[in-house]
């Protein structure tokens, strides 16, 4: 079967994944990671992110089915951890504490569960059954290559905006991932029922 590219699908596709992984709202985040001294590697962080969200695209239901997980399970896991991540920038407490031999954010918790959390996996799968997946792959390339951008240029927008931008897009991005972690919840835990 050829591959068709439909424009309408890919442009469908990227603003599903775009609001997703929300990179702009992990601002706050990478930026405090980085006042605590852990290093974030934008070329790392994307193509690992991008790794994990094509391998969940071909084998997530397999590997969850592997360990008697379904997708809703999952997506209600993920809300929690989002819901934690979404009160350490409303509250400015620690919960999540990397006191793990790696000293790099890079991969928890920016990789996993920021950019490919629950919340994307979950929509890739949803995707799937909408588009092909030619398409919603040349949307997810598109969205890497926006989250290395934002990532590599993180220092320079923390500068445009100032202290005191970032700590209201951190407020702000908190309610916002909260608000994600309860409609990721709801929306999972009446199909668990």
């Amino acid at each position: 079967m050829p591959v068709t590219f439909d424009a309408m699908e890919i442009v469908s596709a990227f603003i599903v994944l775009f609001a997703v992984i929300d990179i702009l709202g992990s601002i706050p985040i990478i930026v405090a990671l980085k006042e605590r001294g852990q290093a974030v590697s934008a070329g790392k962080a994307t193509i690992l992110s991008f790794a994990l969200m094509v391998l969940f695209f071909y084998s997530g239901e397999v590997i969850l089915r592997l360990f008697h997980v379904d997708i809703q399970s999952f997506a209600v896991a993920g809300a929690f951890v989002i819901f934690l991540i979404g009160m350490e920038m409303l509250l400015d407490i620690e919960i999540f504490k990397n006191q793990g031999p790696i000293k790099e954010a890079t991969l928890v918790p920016l990789v996993f569960p920021l950019i490919a959390g629950a919340g994307a996996f979950t929509t890739l799968l949803s995707l799937r059954a909408e588009y092909a997946s030619a398409n919603i792959l040349v949307a997810l390339v598109l969205n890497m290559l926006w989250v290395y951008f934002v990532i590599r240029m993180v220092d320079r927008i923390e500068r445009i905006l100032g202290k005191g931008g970032i700590y209201i897009i951190r407020k702000f991005f908190g309610v916002i991932l909260i608000a994600i972690a309860v409609r990721l919840f709801t929306q999972n835990i009446r199909l668990l029922f």
